[in-house]
């Protein structure tokens, strides 16, 4: 892409990140030079070329950039990738030194146009990452059908601009982009460097491109003051009778108290005021800060040197006070750009020493024990600030209310005071411009005396936040090994042997604490923006911003939550006296909601622990509107579906998707009821899921499991669940750009291999298929079935692969049963079209090798991309070390389906089942998971979780099922009298709500058990609910089905495939047996 300035026009190369191709080659083990070779290949005609004139689609490039990089390479290349990494933010991000020329030039009156060989995206837009507000003239190659260095472009662009070539300046970074510009008389510059790009062109231009004071603008409108007034007031304390304007701007750092760059008659100075306007209480004290700097300043900390205070609203209509400008660098970006690792390490140690520097202050010497108030300063921090947001809350922030909740509840025991800056980051620093020597600490407006810790935390966000935050630019993505930086614990660390002590436990508190004050702050910056009193431009945006820092801080309490957990006493884990209560039923009950029991409230100590929910009204606020929320889905779009549905399942069109349950899940996506199973331990930072506890997810779960079509809705479904789960506990971040995050959005859907016909497969020890490394590729072999996939998965490839046929046609589809090839009459059991015929840019360049045998539940639709496959890699090892587990793409040569399956004579469309051979499928090394023979490790670890959701959802099916009896039994006469009335039927009802009461509450104390000691030590009451849950839903449907009758058998109620789920997941996830066992050996070893 180009960028074009003008002088009369200037015309430049867009200076931003280029992508890094070859680095991206290493990370994805691609030959070096693939990328390159293949975006040359074809000239002219090429596919990068006609993408760049805008004559072929974004899809059809990259198919064809797909089949280039392969043949080059010969291997698979994820191609997709690559062009998210072409068209991320990191890479399209602008230079600033290149912003700040436009703006200088723009001043200047003169014209900027970009010329930029670019494309179009598929939304239809091209894609075009800079402000076109900047520049003049706009020119697109995907736009005009011509790329530089074509001589049209160039003189389209100038003809645009009504200039000559000799009136131009043509900046570029391509050689043959600048030789082409050259020859038609255009003055050039090749960009190598954009700072000595600029300077070249202020050359040129014979003025300046830059600031003279850094990091100040014009004053904005709405932060004017008064300058004659003001000006006054200069000349009366500075004594000087000269004369000259006074030079007025605004600094651009900052978004609470205004500060302006003055010069007047030679002196520079710098103001700093309150925010016009009504305050909060204590709020944006200037009177504080220059009290604390006069004093630091004689102590020896590096800070401006104050000159006056003036409490005089009169003047500029509020106080301020003023202090010497010092020049210097101040760094705004925290991964320190364009420095070596050893300044970088430098630079974070001088900041590190600083802080030291001001915590060792004699605060009582310097005359500031009257400063703040001694102890208690955390705890009355949090109230302050939860005062602070409160006062300018202007919506409800889920977040915000549960660490308002839990921060009073987790206070640390000890605190030791010093004075505390309370502000204290990387860019309120002002750094010598050669030496890595902090010159002074700026923003004292939050300075008290307190706890030092919490300035310690404070500084250390930057590592938590991502480089495009707006308000603080982070470290999050950044490998900072290589950079040079200390990471948030080696800086720790470097302040406490700088300080002489220990590291605190609890330092997951003080950065939940500093991320929480952080919020609170965004709040009120925004509130004021909405007034016009906030100083910064970027001031409106701190409104999501502060949901944001939120999500951030409380993920910081869920770390300290599971430390303590982690950290409480061993003792006798199995004696079964784990206390219960309900949560707070602050929100009324919804009438014909569950409701169980009314105990008290729990006291705050419990509360601290994490609780025990058993009914949706003690959810927190946040999570029982969320419930609340799906729950009228429910009620208005999957209930009223569910006729359509079972109609689409019955018809010939069962084996494709159901338009209306993507539209569905549409919807569901729409209203955040997305992705809501992950558990909070296995994603504390909520990356991927809605950060719910094992607990809380249940109550959803069981809600969800009111219907069959449901958990797909909303990406719950099994065994996407448990997948997705793997992925994000075990997958590398490789593993998870290629597979998880298709997933997540729902454009691919998963299965797990481990069951094989031959071996009873329930242990995990005594599959056989085997997994051999050959050639830098592991090598699969084997025989799977009853593989599950998500619900609705093989439907068009169902009709490609197995032809369903009607009735009368049964005669032909069974050659198709038994093995046939429909092409060649060769019974090599390989019932489909080969992988490569359906995908040809695909197959044999993946590169893959496995075989194996398996029944997968929807393996056949073409959404299924990714097959989880156990396997065994060496036999000779220990038992439990022998099996791992690859991930195998589906279009994989090798994978061969024998024959559909039934549940109960249900097909399960358009789910299904299938029984499959892996022969020689060959998958690169990077398709291990966590490693060779750590197999049975992950799939223990999938379990847990899972186990939960079934159980759930059984009791989901269990609570429709008598639902449906009740009002079946109500409605009915038979033998003269209404049904309700037989006395069996009514012991029936009774003894199935006994049934699911007592199944739910076993189940929601093993989620319990999950979040507050773990998935292994609540190994035992995972182990019962799997046990009880399925065989209670089996009798309580069953139940319901007798009170139907015949009708309970069809297909016009849901009952019979409730019926046949219940009996099947006696056998998921191992059969009861197992189970049943694995309870009575704990309990013998424990009890006796």
């Amino acid at each position: 892409m180009t960028r074009c300035y003008s002088e009369y026009a200037i015309m430049s190369r867009r200076v931003t990140a280029r992508p890094g191709h070859t680095k991206w080659e290493v990370q994805n083990h691609i030959p070096a030079g693939t990328i390159l070779k293949a975006l040359i290949t074809g000239g002219e005609n090429g596919p990068w070329l006609k993408f760049m004139r805008g004559e072929i689609t974004k899809e059809d490039f990259l198919q064809e950039f797909r089949r280039l990089c392969s043949e080059i390479s010969n291997t698979s290349v994820p191609v997709d990738n690559f062009f998210s990494l072409l068209t991320s933010e990191q890479v399209a991000k602008q230079f600033p030194v290149m912003t700040e020329a436009i703006i200088q030039i723009r001043a200047k009156g003169l014209q900027t146009a970009v010329l930029s060989n670019n494309f179009y995206l598929s939304n239809g837009k091209s894609f075009l990452p800079l402000d076109r507000k900047q520049f003049d003239v706009v020119v697109e190659s995907c736009v005009e059908g011509v790329c530089k260095p074509d001589h049209r472009i160039y003189k389209l662009c100038l003809e645009r601009l009504g200039l000559q070539p000799s009136e131009s300046i043509f900046l570029d970074d391509l050689g043959q982009n600048i030789k082409a510009a050259a020859s038609l008389g255009m003055r050039t510059i090749k960009v190598n460097d954009p700072e000595a790009a600029v300077k070249e062109l202020e050359t040129l231009l014979g003025f300046t491109l830059r600031t003279v004071i850094p990091n100040t603008r014009p004053v904005r409108k709405t932060m004017e003051i008064p300058k004659d007034s003001l000006e006054k007031y200069l000349r009366d304390f500075l004594g000087t009778q000269t004369t000259g304007p006074l030079e007025l701007l605004q600094f651009d750092h900052g978004q609470s108290n205004p500060t302006y760059y003055i010069k007047l008659a030679g002196h520079q100075l710098v103001l700093r005021k309150k925010p016009p306007g009504t305050l909060l209480p204590s709020a944006h004290a200037v009177e504080r800060e220059y009290r604390i700097m006069k004093a630091l300043a004689s102590a020896g900390v590096p800070v401006p040197k104050v000159l006056d205070l003036c409490e005089d609203s009169r003047v500029i209509g509020t106080p301020f006070y003023l202090m010497e400008y010092c020049p210097g660098l101040i760094y705004k970006d925290p991964s320190l750009p364009g420095l070596e690792p050893s300044q970088r390490r430098a630079i974070y140690a001088a900041m590190n020493r600083v802080l030291c520097k001001i915590h060792s202050v004699d605060f009582k010497a310097a005359g500031l024990e009257d400063y703040g108030k001694h102890g208690d300063y955390i705890p009355r921090q949090v109230q302050t600030w939860i005062k602070q947001y409160r006062a300018s809350e202007t919506s409800t922030i889920p977040a915000m209310e549960r660490l308002i909740e839990w921060l009073p509840l987790h206070l640390p025991r000890q605190e030791k005071i010093t004075v505390v800056h309370g502000d204290f980051r990387l860019d309120n620093l002002l750094f010598h411009p050669e030496k890595t020597e902090v010159l002074a600490v700026f923003d004292w407006e939050l300075s008290t005396l307190g706890d030092p810790l919490s300035d310690v935390a404070y500084s250390c966000m930057a590592h938590y936040l991502p480089p495009s935050f707006p308000i603080l630019r982070g470290l999050r993505d950044c490998d900072l090994t290589q950079l040079g930086i200390p990471t948030a614990e080696e800086y720790f660390r470097m302040y406490c042997l700088h300080m002489g002590i220990p590291p605190t436990e609890n330092w997951n508190f003080y950065m939940a604490f500093s991320f929480f004050r952080v919020a609170a702050i965004l709040q009120g910056v925004y509130r004021r923006s909405l007034t016009g009193q906030a100083s910064s431009a970027t001031a409106e945006q701190s409104g999501k911003m502060t949901e944001f820092m939120s999500d951030l801080a409380w993920e910081f309490a869920v770390k300290e939550g599971f430390r303590i957990f982690k950290e409480m006493p061993a003792t006798k884990p199995l004696t079964r006296s784990y206390h219960t209560w309900a949560g707070p039923r602050s929100l009324p009950s919804t009438p014909g909601a569950r409701s169980y029991i009314s105990l008290p409230e729990p006291s705050s100590a419990h509360a601290s622990k994490g609780a025990l929910v058993i009914s949706p009204e003690g959810l927190s606020p946040p999570v029982r509107e969320l419930y609340e929320r799906l729950k009228q889905f429910m009620d208005r779009y999957v209930y009223p579906a569910e006729p359509e549905l079972r109609r689409h399942q019955a018809s010939a069109e069962r084996w494709t998707p159901s338009p209306l349950v993507e539209d569905l899940k549409e919807k569901a996506k729409a209203k955040g009821l997305w992705n809501l199973f992950l558990p909070l331990e296995t994603d504390p930072e909520r990356k991927y899921g809605a950060g719910l506890t094992n607990v809380e997810y249940a109550h959803l779960c069981e809600l969800m499991g009111m219907s069959l079509y449901a958990p797909e809705i909303f990406n719950c479904s099994a065994p996407d669940t448990g997948n997705m789960e793997l992925l994000v506990r075990y997958g590398t971040e490789e593993q998870k750009a290629r597979w998880l995050t298709p997933l997540l959005e729902g454009k691919a859907r998963s299965c797990f291999a481990m069951t094989e016909p031959q071996v009873a497969s329930s242990d995990a020890t005594n599959i056989e298929s085997s997994i051999r490394e050959e050639d830098g590729f592991y090598v699969i072999n084997g025989h799977k079935w009853w593989i599950s996939a998500g619900q609705q998965l093989h439907s068009q490839l169902m009709q490609k692969r197995f032809r369903l046929c009607a009735p009368s046609q049964r005669q032909e589809n069974r050659r198709f049963c038994v093995g046939q090839d429909d092409r060649t009459g060769d019974s090599s059991r390989n019932l489909s079209p080969t992988p490569r015929s359906l995908h040809p840019t695909l197959g044999e360049a993946e590169g893959h090798f496995l075989s194996g045998f398996s029944l997968l539940r929807g393996i056949l639709d073409p959404r299924c991309q990714l097959c989880v496959f156990m396997g065994k890699t060496d036999p000779h090892a220990p038992r439990h070390r022998q099996q791992s587990v690859l991930l195998v793409p589906m279009d994989a040569p090798g994978i061969k389906v024998i024959r559909p399956l039934t549940v109960y004579g249900l097909d399960d469309a358009p789910g299904g089942h299938g029984e499959v051979l892996f022969e020689q499928v060959r998958v690169p090394k990077e398709s291990m998971v966590l490693g060779p023979g750590r197999g049975f490790e992950i799939a223990q670890g999938r379990l847990g979780p899972g186990r939960i959701h079934h159980c759930m959802r059984l009791i989901g099916h269990s609570e429709r099922a008598l639902a449906l009896m009740k009002a079946r039994v109500k409605s009915r006469v038979a033998f003269g009298k209404p049904l309700v009335e037989q006395g069996t039927l009514l012991a029936d009802i009774a003894q199935s709500r006994v049934e699911i009461e007592q199944a739910r509450l076993l189940v929601l104390k093993a989620a319990h058990l999950m979040d507050v000691v773990g998935n292994k030590a609540a190994a035992l009451d995972i182990a019962m609910i799997k046990m009880v849950a399925p065989s209670m839903a089996y009798r309580v449907i069953d139940r319901a089905i007798q009170a139907f009758g015949a009708a309970g058998l069809s297909g016009d109620y849901p009952l019979a495939q409730f019926f046949a789920w219940a009996r099947a997941l006696r056998f998921a996830d191992g059969p009861d047996e197992v189970h049943r066992a694995a309870v009575a050996k704990m309990e013998l070893k424990n009890r006796i």
